[in-house]
Parts: C-alpha cells; sequence; structure tokens
C-alpha cells in the first residue's frame, strides 16, 4: 500500500506497456511526474484551468546571477506549493552546471505528505545563451 496518499493513474508522458495496455505509475514516482508536469507547464497553456503551472518559463533568457537563481527558486517553490498539495517542498536549490552555461539543475527537496521521508527531484532548466557568448 506504497503512498496510497498519492494515488495511482496514467505516465506521464502517455505511454503504454508491452501488451497494449495503458502505462500507469503511483506512488513517489507519480508525484514526480505531477510535480514536472507543473513546472513544464506555462499558465494558459490549458484552457479549462488557465492558472495551472508555473513561470519558469520567463528566465528562459536571464543571465545566470545569484539573484536569477533565487527568482528561480521563488517560483518553483510557489508553483509546486500551488499546484502539488500531495507534497511539502522543503527545499529548493539551484546551480548551474560546471561547464555547461545554458543548464541550470533545480534542485527539489519535497516530502510526502503524512510520511516523514525526505525526496529529491533534479529539474534541469536550460537557457538561451546570449548571441555571441559561445
Amino acid at each position: 500500500m506504497e503512498h496510497d496518499f498519492v494515488g495511482r493513474g496514467w505516465t506521464f508522458p502517455f505511454d503504454v506497456t508491452a501488451n497494449g495496455t495503458i502505462a500507469t505509475v503511483g506512488g513517489a514516482r507519480k508525484l514526480e511526474q505531477a510535480m514536472t508536469l507543473v513546472l513544464s507547464t506555462y499558465p494558459g497553456e490549458r484552457p479549462f484551468r488557465p492558472a495551472f503551472g508555473s513561470r519558469l518559463r520567463d528566465f528562459v533568457y536571464e543571465a545566470a546571477s545569484d539573484l536569477v537563481f533565487a527568482r528561480i527558486e521563488h517560483e518553483v517553490r510557489e508553483s509546486l506549493t500551488m499546484w502539488e498539495p500531495r507534497s511539502v517542498v522543503s527545499g529548493v536549490a539551484v546551480r548551474q552546471e560546471p561547464g555547461q552555461d545554458n543548464l541550470l539543475h533545480i534542485d527539489i527537496s519535497y516530502v510526502i505528505k503524512g510520511e516523514n521521508d525526505q525526496r529529491n527531484l533534479v529539474y534541469p532548466f536550460y537557457t538561451i545563451p546570449e548571441e555571441g557568448s559561445d
């Protein structure tokens, strides 16, 4: 009965099993897929849920700096708090991939509500470098 609170649902992205049935996932993996969906969806993309998602894409053209990292951390925390009530986000940290100026890793520490098991999700976020910077 692992993570009954989280539930079970279709995989994201949508997939089918070897025998042709719809693939499902549950527990922590389902929660991580839901969190990824929140962060990957821009508000307004869902016609019947126009506020759903995060404004993470607003940072695609921003240069890496401590201020931008703090703004990203705030956006991730606020979006997941609003749209993923099955988890409690305990920390968000943004770090730049060494040697790749356009790749940020967003480290999300969270706990599934009702449990005491700290988990982590690393969300890769790609930026577009300035013209002539490569």
